[in-house]
């Protein structure tokens, strides 16, 4: 994981720490309530600690705090996926969201990702970082699909997908197959 990133003089993104977790916590039930995202449970956002980016905004005063946070959550060895994408309540539009998409994207290059994908009902806010709409079809890679298996809302889930290529990095070529996911007949 990158270090502590200064992305202006007044944001910066950091890698998230134990402390940081009831916050994001609160932060993604926040948006979750509103039905803007899939909530997560705390255990959850302990386990993938190490996954997630914290941005933080200067106040007026000169404190840093917290602004929101995001996840890169690597499933496979060219793909990672964007989770927990959350930006603080009266932080919007201010460039936080999309520090934070570009931290996850610095993190998958690192480490020779060259997809990143993300569920999302913020459909226009990825296509303006750069991403493209997926359906729902076959045509999504087997670990995404063996992700959504798990899910609570993967029958009747109204997230849309969505991808983006990194350029410059290259498609690793020796990568076993991954494991095909079990798709219900019908799901589109």
């Amino acid at each position: 994981m990158t270090d502590l990133t200064t992305v202006r003089d007044d944001l910066r993104i950091r890698p998230a720490t134990a402390a940081d977790a009831p916050r994001i916590f609160e932060n993604i039930g926040h948006w979750a309530q509103q039905n803007r995202m899939l909530v997560r449970p705390l255990t959850s956002i302990f386990e993938n600690l190490r996954d997630f980016y914290i941005a933080e905004v200067q106040n007026e005063r000169g404190d840093w705090v917290f602004a929101g946070n995001a996840s890169l959550h690597i499933l496979w060895g060219d793909i990672a996926e964007i989770r927990g994408l959350a930006v603080a309540e009266g932080v919007q539009a201010r460039g936080v969201g999309r520090a934070l998409v570009e931290a996850c994207e610095t993190e998958a290059r690192s480490v020779g990702i060259p997809f990143v994908f993300a569920w999302t009902y913020e459909v226009g806010f990825f296509e303006r970082c750069g991403y493209n709409v997926i359906e729902k079809s076959r045509e999504l890679h087997p670990r995404l699909w063996s992700e959504c298996l798990r899910c609570p809302f993967f029958v009747g889930c109204n997230e849309t997908g969505v991808q983006k290529r990194l350029d410059g990095v290259p498609i690793p070529s020796n990568l076993p197959e991954p494991p095909a996911a079990q798709i219900p007949p019908g799901i589109k």
